[in-house]
């Protein structure tokens, strides 16, 4: 039932909405992402010393790359290789790039129609705003929203969650015991109680990973030309997989499966985190969509997909097949470590994804639910530790669809105005 569910809301259909768009704004505005790199790499990076009334811009984007940098930066990595082969990586940088503009645009008509009234935050500013059907539209969003949130954004992350404490020497019973209490006065909390986290978690998780990641690739730094020509050979060759083109097709849809999933290009979710930002413009919030996916996707994901290729683990699969060459560069500190960024990855993006699921519930209940969703949340954090990995996946994935599928179209009908006026 969840793979048919998959199958039917997150198949190719889907994916190639998500990559038109992408593609579309990125022609449309000749690779914008491209061009401005200084731009939005000096925005994002000097947000830390620019603060507003209420969230700062520097917590907004805390709170994004929290709701983004999970655990699909390491077991989604691992997935994607071990279904679509090394070349799953090199689409997960094509859909990356794409992605950038695609969430440039989510943040830049969220704050366009932050003025315009209706009930809706973030992404469901300008949904409802879609035309005729804008309405309707906007109701599916909330209610995929919502599941979302309980499913890739809660029971995805705690089931890593649950894995890495486990490696850790936490029993299984008390991780989900203590998931379950944090998710719950998180999604009563609030966006405001939520950046309070995000802001301390996010750069220290990020580095800690980034250094071990580091000292991997160096231990290893023989078998970089051979991993790196293994992605392309993979992305491009016709024995890339089972069946010939078949397969090459498989490390493509992988691919971008895994990079949407961790970057979540074409969600909206994004726009939930900017929501309380003030003082900013379309185009300052806009860069800060940018550089989510840049560094989410080609940097974070790039080093975690580098380091599986460089150390192959025998026999192993999921979170195993990312500790691997951990372990082997750094013994057991280097399981710890890989294990802690696991731990903080998963909290980040769940505490994130608390809060775009209760704007998602509000925007249907009128604002009624926060206990239920509360209890739902904490719930769902307990199922996460003790269901199996792929009916989470597939679930997560299903969810994710009933996000993209009236997110995309909205863009594209809200796009030709936007356009114009970026230009």
């Amino acid at each position: 039932m969840a793979q048919a569910l998959r199958d039917l809301l997150w198949g190719w259909p889907t994916l190639a909405l998500i990559l038109s768009a992408g593609f579309y704004f990125s022609y449309e505005t000749c690779f914008f992402q491209v061009r401005k790199t200084f731009c939005w790499l000096q925005s994002a990076l000097g947000s830390r010393e620019r603060k507003g009334s209420g969230v700062s811009q520097f917590q907004a984007l805390t709170a994004a790359l929290a709701g983004s940098i999970g655990t699909g930066n390491i077991v989604g990595v691992a997935a994607a290789i071990a279904v679509g082969g090394p070349g799953a990586l090199f689409w997960m940088w094509a859909s990356s790039i794409l992605g950038m503009m695609t969430v440039f645009m989510e943040n830049y008509l969220c704050a366009r129609y932050k003025t315009s009234g209706g009930r809706g935050t973030g992404a469901l500013r300008y949904i409802e705003k879609a035309g005729r059907f804008g309405g309707k539209l906007a109701l599916v969003y909330a209610a995929g929203c919502c599941l979302s949130s309980l499913g890739m954004g809660n029971m995805v992350q705690m089931h890593a969650f649950s894995t890495a404490c486990q490696e850790l020497g936490a029993p299984v019973w008390a991780v989900g015991a203590l998931a379950g209490a944090m998710l719950f006065f998180v999604a009563r909390g609030g966006l405001g109680f939520a950046v309070k986290i995000t802001e301390k978690l996010v750069p220290a998780m990020t580095l800690l990973f980034m250094g071990a990641s580091l000292v991997v690739l160096w231990v290893f730094r023989a078998n970089l030309p051979q991993a790196f020509g293994s992605i392309w050979e993979g992305a491009f060759s016709l024995r890339a997989g089972a069946g010939g083109t078949a397969g090459m097709l498989l490390a493509m849809r992988t691919g971008v499966s895994r990079g949407v999933f961790t970057n979540e290009a074409g969600l909206g979710s994004s726009a939930f985190a900017y929501e309380e930002v003030e003082g900013r413009s379309p185009i300052e919030l806009g860069y800060m969509g940018i550089f989510q996916v840049f560094l989410d996707t080609l940097v974070m994901c790039t080093v975690t997909g580098l380091c599986i290729l460089c150390c192959p683990a025998p026999g192993l699969t999921g979170t195993q097949m990312t500790f691997y060459p951990y372990e082997q560069a750094m013994g057991s500190w280097g399981r710890w470590a890989v294990s802690l960024c696991t731990v903080l990855f998963a909290l980040a993006t769940a505490v994130a994804w608390c809060c775009y699921g209760r704007s998602g519930l509000f925007y249907l209940t009128k604002g009624r639910g926060r206990t239920p969703f509360a209890l739902a949340s904490a719930g769902a954090a307990v199922l996460g530790c003790l269901l199996p990995l792929e009916l989470v996946f597939q679930l997560g994935d299903a969810f994710n669809g009933l996000m993209a599928i009236p997110n995309v179209l909205a863009l594209f009908i809200a796009a030709p105005k936007a356009l114009d006026n970026l230009k």
